[in-house]
């Protein structure tokens, strides 16, 4: 299969240069496409047969759910059990990167949900991806649109390294800006609960809906033989080919001076914070210590360097775990398969 690339600057595209790939996901294709989180694999989630072809392409193990994109929050309802807390997330949340676990109507395609009863909903904010749904007419299942268990898409050039060949048209709509995949939070008929934190963070959560409870597979291995609940869930995901090791220290200043000493040696990579090591070929900037929206947006495109620089392993500092660095602790955890070096 020959992939084509379109271009559509969310600032000034034109919604007439979206047709074709509009016309491929109606015909049973796969699109790969912009949001304000990652870039998405998409298919036209009511069609099994194409949705199924989102797991062949990325090698995506079969009992992984994914996600339903829509292009406004009224079309959830025809798929999805939405009560009155939804539409509070809704209000506060959406269009933006919030994905909601609710039960099912059955209306999807099955793979969708993995065989689970629930069915997780999502409004990007992004204008290129809620253009392409709304001209597709049905909601575009998806996944991030690269080789399963591998960094997430925050640019068109990483699916293209990852999916060329394999997936009919890439809409390039430029860097993602957010750069980690959207918070998933599900609904019980007596619980909140947190699967996968990302941008809206856990505090923002709380604010809406008052109490909401912490999944243990956000910060911990799953259990062997586990069911995932939802995308991200597994235990190793978002990883770089070279074995990641997240450093852990109580003291700043000691850390910086285990990146500096590993920096030397030319098989390592090291992610680190702007001052903590010698600037080099394979040491990487994650920005200023304090900014962790930009380690969000900059942390996959960061581990895919490292892993083109020929790295035998990569070192990287352990978020912090509040606010959206439980995010980033979240993916981290998973790239680097829980392997963690306390000094």
């Amino acid at each position: 299969m020959k992939t084509h690339v379109i271009t559509a600057d969310p600032e000034r595209y034109e919604e007439s240069c979206l047709s074709g790939a509009a016309d491929l996901l109606k015909a049973g294709e796969l699109v790969a496409f912009p949001t304000e989180t990652v870039y998405g694999l998409g298919a036209d989630g009511t069609n099994d047969s194409a949705v199924k072809k989102i797991f062949e392409a990325k090698g995506r193990p079969q009992n992984n759910p994914l996600i339903l994109h829509f292009s406004n929050v009224s079309e959830c309802s025809e798929f999805a059990e939405c009560d009155d807390r939804f539409y509070a997330l809704a209000d506060a949340f959406m269009p933006g990167p919030l994905t909601v676990v609710l039960p099912s109507k059955g209306i999807c395609a099955p793979s969708v949900t993995a065989g689970l009863d629930s069915v997780a909903v999502r409004v990007p904010v992004h204008p290129v991806a809620r253009s392409l749904i709304k001209a597709c007419g049905k909601p575009i299942a998806a996944p991030s649109a690269n080789l399963s268990g591998r960094p997430s898409p925050t640019t068109a050039d990483h699916v293209i390294k990852d999916l060329d060949g394999k997936v009919g048209i890439i809409v390039d709509g430029g860097a993602c800006t957010v750069g980690l995949e959207s918070t998933i939070v599900k609904l019980d008929k007596d619980k909140a609960t947190l699967l996968r934190p990302g941008g809206i963070t856990l505090e923002m959560l709380k604010a809406v809906l008052g109490e909401v409870a912490v999944a243990p597979e956000v910060l911990s291995p799953p259990e062997p033989g586990a069911v995932p609940l939802s995308p991200g869930m597994l235990l190793k995901h978002y990883s770089p080919k070279a074995p990641l090791y997240l450093v852990r220290s109580e003291k700043h200043e000691k850390r910086a001076e285990f990146f500096r000493k590993s920096a030397l040696c030319g098989e390592n990579a090291v992610i680190c914070f702007e001052g903590d090591a010698p600037a080099s070929k394979n040491v990487f900037y994650l920005g200023t210590r304090e900014d962790e929206a930009e380690h969000a947006r900059r942390l996959f495109d960061l581990l895919r360097l490292a892993d083109e620089g020929g790295a035998k392993r990569i070192y990287a500092p352990m978020p912090s775990g509040d606010g959206i660095g439980l995010a980033l602790q979240n993916r981290m955890l998973r790239a680097a398969a829980f392997r963690i070096k306390d000094i």
